[in-house]
């Protein structure tokens, strides 16, 4: 009696599979890939589909975590690239602007200097005369 309940277990498991796999058979990409030389070779080595099947599924999710890990640090390097330069362009315009305020300072006081001699020499020309 238990017998014949696993049998019936196991057909009906298989009937299931052979559903699963018609379905998935009848899928034009699928059927696609199975025409060519690949598919013909992995239909009659099973085995080797089963392992190709299993790797591919157990592989999908640390490649897919490496390419976003890969793609977050390549638009974190850039963004943070734009700002790093955009903190140099505003340091470095701040560094222009007191560099250009010291040299028109500098250029004002000397003018001044230049003027007072001038006037000062004018002055003693005129003191010498009188």
């Amino acid at each position: 009696m238990e017998h014949s309940s696993s049998v019936s277990d196991f057909q009906q498991l298989w009937g299931g599979w052979t559903i699963l796999v018609n379905y998935l058979y009848s899928d034009p990409r699928v059927s696609q890939l199975m025409n060519t030389r690949i598919g013909q070779y992995l239909r009659s080595h099973p085995a080797l589909s089963l392992a190709v099947l299993l790797f591919s599924a157990m592989a999908a999710l640390p490649v897919g975590l490496f390419l976003t890990f890969a793609l977050v640090t390549i638009i974190m390097s850039a963004v943070c690239f734009v700002f790093f330069e955009a903190f140099l362009l505003f340091v470095g315009g701040l560094s222009l602007l007191c560099v250009l305020s010291g040299i028109a300072l500098f250029s004002v006081v000397v003018s001044f200097i230049a003027k007072e001699g001038k006037l000062q020499g004018k002055e003693s020309e005129t003191e010498e005369h009188d």
